[in-house]
């Protein structure tokens, strides 16, 4: 008997030292590398603080740690398509699409919206508080010469603008009064609130510094103004690298209803509106309605 416990003994030490050395062959950053994500998103999701909120969450509830890079969306996309990002937070469907198109994604679902705005000094020399049309707005700035600033940084936000320049069928370009940043959100607003310029802007990011800024909303409501945002998880297939459980663990909470409660929150208690509204599980052509 006592024999057999001795046995029994040397066989569990063996297991024991056989686990060790299966472990110890393991190398350290492969075990932590796997539970790191790269999230590639816009300035508006940081700028706004949305992310503050939700990242701690996520990491608390899954025991991933995210590394957040805050770009444009078209600069995130391109750290898509090269493998520089497990997972997207973006807001330029047009882009998005081709994206998945060309098979640099996934899986695609839709998060949340809020709105586009057009800001500008509250002495508003081209005289557009009041309109409705983004097209008339951007019209009469371009007619009185009033400085106008655009990212110029292939962001959501620029996409945007661009498109509302081509329904209005004016090129901006080489104009004196049309200034490029290629900056983010935050700060072009900022510039332009020195600078006493228009500027598009999400509603989001512009009431979370509005304190700061000498900006009045002077054109908002119009339908193509409309600012979507679509979590994007990047084709592991195409990179090893990817961290595909990650990405997806981040996707999940996206659209999860705990995450989709918090969004609908956010920012009321300062601004008296939520800065984003919730959309998971509707269709694309049911935002907003």
């Amino acid at each position: 008997m006592k024999r057999n416990w001795i046995q029994s003994l040397g066989s569990v030490k063996l297991i024991l030292c056989l686990a060790l050395i299966l472990c110890a062959s393991i190398p350290v950053s492969t075990v932590a590398a796997t539970k790191n994500i790269i999230l590639a998103t816009t300035t508006s999701t940081q700028d706004s603080g949305l992310l503050d909120v939700l990242i701690p969450i996520f990491e608390k509830n899954t025991g991933y740690f995210v590394k957040t890079i805050s770009v444009g969306s078209g600069a995130a996309m391109k750290m898509g398509e090269k493998g520089e990002a497990d997972v997207l937070l973006v807001h330029s469907p047009k882009a998005e699409k081709k994206f998945m198109e060309e098979g640099y994604g996934t899986n695609r679902m839709l998060v949340m919206h809020n709105d586009f705005i057009i800001v500008g000094p509250a002495s508003d020399p081209a005289k557009i508080k009041g309109l409705k049309s983004a097209t008339d707005t951007l019209k009469k700035i371009s007619e009185s010469g009033s400085l106008f600033l655009t990212r110029a940084d292939k962001s959501g936000t620029h996409s945007l603008e661009l498109k509302i320049w081509e329904a209005c069928n004016i090129n901006p370009e080489n104009q004196k009064w049309y200034q490029q940043t290629g900056l983010g959100m935050g700060q072009t607003l900022n510039i332009a609130s020195e600078k006493s310029a228009y500027t598009i802007a999400d509603r989001g990011t512009y009431l979370a510094t509005k304190k700061t800024l000498a900006l009045d909303i002077l054109c908002e409501g119009d339908t193509i103004l409309l600012n979507v945002y679509h979590v994007i998880q990047v084709n592991a297939s195409k990179w090893p690298k990817v961290n595909a459980e990650g990405a997806k663990a981040f996707a999940d909470f996206m659209v999860s209803k705990e995450t989709q409660n918090i969004i609908s929150e956010f920012g009321k208690d300062k601004f008296g509106a939520p800065l984003f509204y919730p959309d998971a599980g509707k269709k694309d052509e049911d935002v907003g309605k």
